[in-house]
């Protein structure tokens, strides 16, 4: 029972501490000691040393004594402004002058804090300090013997044998090789599929001319059209008009257009003595122009000559 007991107020107490640090977090919480985030456990920070002596001792162990020439160090002043460079700068310097001045809406700044001239000017001083420092280190280099330029005959000897190169040759030209091939291809395939447009349209223009052609005829036919200048053959067809219409206009002369028809084929006096045929022989050759020409001028002299 005493166990019992001393269990119980164990447990009674626990939980009244855990009430107790609940309490107390919730009231710093409300305070806004406490914010989401700020919980964070840190580990325990290095110390840092800073041991000067040992520092330096290994930098003069890990340092090398070299010459020049293998270091190509230099500490120089900037070479003198190159004309160009001048008024380019100026030109810059009067663009910028004359955005601020045409808008309103941009601050003016000074061209001394203008952003856009000082990285011009610093890029300005880079080139500035390549140039002077190329300058010095030529002389130092030409001083210690040192050859910048390539002879004329040099000769570089290729890094990779010529097996590899070879190669890589065989490579190039299979890849061009399959490139002309693809195009060649790609070429043909365009060439037949303009040929099967030009043929689609062909055969299109063919029906409709056709289908153009079906219509005229059918208005002609109509009597809606007066000519079939739209056929080949159109003056063929216009001379046979032609004859027959004369045709006609004889038929129409003779029967008429209108009133009586009936026995006016029958015969009469003179066409049953034959007469009318022997009128239209006459009329016919008067009509042909017969009788005596004159003879051409080389006959005329001909015949003079025999007189």
């Amino acid at each position: 029972m005493k166990r019992k007991a001393r269990l119980e107020a164990e447990t009674d107490s626990e939980s009244y501490s855990d009430d107790n640090s609940d309490e107390e977090l919730q009231e710093a919480f409300a305070r806004g000691e406490l914010k989401p985030g700020l919980n964070i456990e840190f580990s325990a920070g290095k110390e840092k040393v800073n041991n000067i002596p040992k520092l330096l001792a290994k930098t003069d162990e890990i340092k090398l004594d070299l010459t020049w020439v293998e270091r190509m160090d230099m500490v120089n002043d900037l070479a003198p402004v190159a004309p160009e460079l001048v008024i380019q700068l100026e030109k810059h310097e009067q663009k910028r002058a004359n955005m601020f001045k045409g808008n309103a809406k941009i601050p003016y700044v000074q061209p001394e804090e203008d952003p856009v001239l000082n990285d011009f000017k610093r890029e300005m001083l880079f080139h500035r300090q390549a140039q002077a420092a190329v300058l010095e280190g030529i002389k130092r280099l030409h001083a210690a013997g040192v050859v910048t330029r390539r002879p004329d005959d040099y000769f570089a000897e290729m890094a990779k044998s010529d097996e590899h190169m070879q190669k890589v040759r065989a490579n190039l030209m299979a890849k061009q090789e399959g490139q002309a091939k693809s195009e060649r291809i790609k070429q043909i395939r365009e060439q037949r599929k303009m040929g099967k447009l030009l043929a689609k349209q062909t055969k299109v223009q063919r029906e409709m001319e056709k289908k153009d052609m079906l219509d005229k005829l059918k208005k002609f036919r109509k009597g809606k059209l007066k000519n079939l200048d739209f056929l080949e053959d159109a003056k063929a067809l216009e001379s046979q008009k032609k004859k027959s219409a004369d045709k006609r206009k004889q038929r129409n002369k003779k029967f008429g257009f209108g009133g009586k028809k009936k026995g006016q084929k029958r015969n009469t006096k003179s066409s049953s003595a034959g007469l009318e045929k022997v009128k239209n022989f006459r009329k016919g050759a008067k009509a042909t122009g017969g009788g005596n020409k004159r003879l051409g001028k080389s006959r005329r002299l001909k015949s003079k000559s025999k007189k």
